[in-house]
């Protein structure tokens, strides 16, 4: 099982939010988080608000 990448939290991620930093990361590179449905929009809107969300796709298996 993967677990969510929010602070304290022990859920099960269904999401994958690629990103990354371009002022450190090539264009091409993709760091990923993962995120529960709980966590899926803020960690999302962390990343979008610093200009780092590249995608949000689903946790395939």
């Amino acid at each position: 099982m993967m677990i969510c990448s929010a602070k304290g939290c022990r859920s099960e991620a269904r999401w994958q939010l690629l990103w990354n930093n371009p002022k450190l990361h090539t264009p091409e590179r993709r760091k990923i988080w993962l995120a529960c449905d709980e966590h899926r929009d803020s960690l999302g809107e962390f990343l979008a608000v610093r200009g780092f969300l590249r995608e949000t796709t689903t946790l395939e298996g």
